[in-house]
């Protein structure tokens, strides 16, 4: 099962860097990236973490593996960071949410916003520890 996450997480990851322009020879560093991430969130949650810490230190992984690569390949980390987040984004909730409002109940769309908010809020969090990170980080030399 958990071989099949993390190919189609790979897979869409791959696909939405392919969408956006993503370098060619970035593809394969951003799949493994998004993989990971998405594989780090799925671990967390069984192992019963909440959503929020979940996502938060899933997106810690993909922008450390994107600091790795973007220094590894020379090319920004917002280009292997970009497509990584797809499998973290809370498309199914936000459609839920939107659902419930139309079909008339509001309590539970309020909750499936919620769960959006703390999602989003935990990945751009999880983010900025990352770019925090990262202007440590390119301060250090690189070996060659």
């Amino acid at each position: 099962m958990m071989f099949i996450h993390f190919l189609f997480s790979f897979i869409s990851t791959v696909t939405f860097g392919v969408i956006t322009n993503v370098p060619r020879r970035s593809l394969l560093a951003s799949g493994f990236t998004g993989a990971i991430g998405w594989m780090v969130y799925i671990g967390l949650k069984e192992l019963q973490f909440r959503l929020g810490l979940a996502n938060f230190i899933a997106a810690v992984m993909i922008g450390c593996f994107s600091i790795y690569f973007s220094r590894k390949q020379k090319i920004p980390m917002l280009i292997f960071i970009v497509p990584s987040l797809v499998p973290l984004v809370p498309g199914g909730p936000a459609y839920l949410a939107v659902r419930e409002f139309v079909l008339g109940s509001p309590n539970t769309g309020f909750h499936y916003i919620a769960v959006v908010i703390v999602t989003a809020g935990a990945i751009a969090g999880g983010f900025m520890i990352t770019s925090l990170v990262e202007k440590i980080v390119i301060h250090w030399p690189m070996k060659r």
